[in-house]
């Protein structure tokens, strides 16, 4: 449904995104992850038409975005960030006018205005001015006029921005019951949002892919760990955890008892936690506590990013020896420049009129 090749955007020397690669299939939902300033919201206004990429190709339900770019509009819903409403409009009146400039038919706009707002949990608001809503039913109204003339493809960026924990709750059922109509395309903050909601992710960084799987294969390509409490020898201990096959890093930690020592490990490939307990019995030592912890979507999401970058490189300062008229270096002068006089003021003579010095204030009609 969706399909990115060497997908490029430039903002003069700032590159936004370069050479993404991804398809959507139809039907799924795919998470869009990255801190800020790594192409997201790029990725998604190149998508909607909204923005023309600099290089690549991206195709919309077999139309490329480029080429037929009012085709691909007709077959999205777009909700960007910040949602294009007009304060002044009721909602009802605002959805039926999104629905006629999407091209729903004059019979087919009662029917699909009513389900919008019946989805988005909006039906008590009809009636409403749009200016009168607080931010998260203005939310909702930016996605009622996403899915209004009802797109196979449906792209969101941001949708949960503003809401309470309810309202993402039902905006997260929302989005997991347009799956399988619709292919829809989010970028969200919210990383537990994206294993709830989402079939795949892709994690942009610095304008590039860096991942993209389902988030149960990206935990688990991160690793597990354990958290292991032990009784006898602590350097006995972690010569023995660090024997283990399979076993990484054993990174000591601080006592919870006397006489009972706690190490962190970090593994990989087979679960080992059958061959670390018997290591530990094998070696005489107590084994009270053996707890095994799964890397989260947070932790793949740190492991594969860096920090945010700034939108435009910050510009260097001009050399100091270096004057911005003259380019040739100058010498740095040793001599202290030598007071200035100013001339002592002078009475005004009777003939001056004070008026003359009081510059002129523009009249009413200036």
């Amino acid at each position: 449904m969706i399909e990115v090749e060497r997908l490029s955007k430039s903002y003069g020397s700032t590159v936004a995104i370069q050479d993404l690669t991804f398809q959507v299939e139809p039907g799924e939902i795919l998470g869009l992850l990255g801190p800020n300033g790594a192409g997201k919201t790029t990725t998604m206004r190149i998508l909607a038409g909204y923005l023309p990429a600099s290089s690549g190709t991206a195709r919309v339900a077999d139309y490329e975005v480029h080429a037929d770019s009012m085709a691909v509009r007709q077959r999205i819903g777009y909700l960007p960030e910040t949602p294009p409403l007009y304060p002044e409009m009721t909602v009802e009146g605002f959805l039926f006018f999104v629905a006629r400039i999407k091209g729903v038919a004059a019979g087919d706009r009662a029917a699909r205005i009513a389900a919008a707002l019946e989805r988005c949990n909006l039906t008590n608001q009809r009636r409403v001015m749009i200016r009168k809503l607080s931010k998260g039913f203005r939310q909702r109204v930016g996605l009622a006029q996403a899915i209004v003339h009802d797109p196979p493809v449906i792209i969101l960026d941001e949708p949960t921005a503003g809401l309470d924990p309810r309202q993402i709750i039902d905006v997260r059922n929302l989005i997991k019951g347009l799956a399988g109509q619709h292919t829809i395309i989010l970028s969200t903050h919210i990383l537990p949002e994206v294993s709830m909601t989402c079939d795949r992710v892709t994690i942009i960084d610095r304008g590039e892919i860096v991942a993209t799987d389902t988030p149960q294969n990206l935990m688990a390509r991160t690793g597990h760990g354990y958290a292991v409490e032990i009784g006898g020898d602590p350097q006995r201990a972690l010569e023995v955890l660090q024997s283990v096959p399979g076993v990484t890093q054993v990174e000591p930690r601080p006592m919870t008892a006397p006489g009972r020592h706690t190490f962190q490990l970090v593994t990989e490939g087979d679960d080992p936690g059958s061959a670390i307990a018997t290591r530990l019995v094998q070696a005489g030592l107590d084994l009270f506590e053996l707890g095994r912890n799964q890397a989260s979507l947070e932790d793949v999401f740190i492991n594969l990013t860096v920090q945010e970058q700034p939108l435009l490189p910050p510009e260097e300062p001009p050399a100091a020896d270096v004057d911005p008229v003259n380019t040739a270096a100058q010498p740095e002068s040793t001599e202290i420049p030598e007071p200035i006089e100013f001339p002592e003021p002078t009475e005004l003579s009777e003939s001056t009129d004070s008026e003359d010095l009081i510059a002129e204030e523009p009249t009413a009609d200036e």
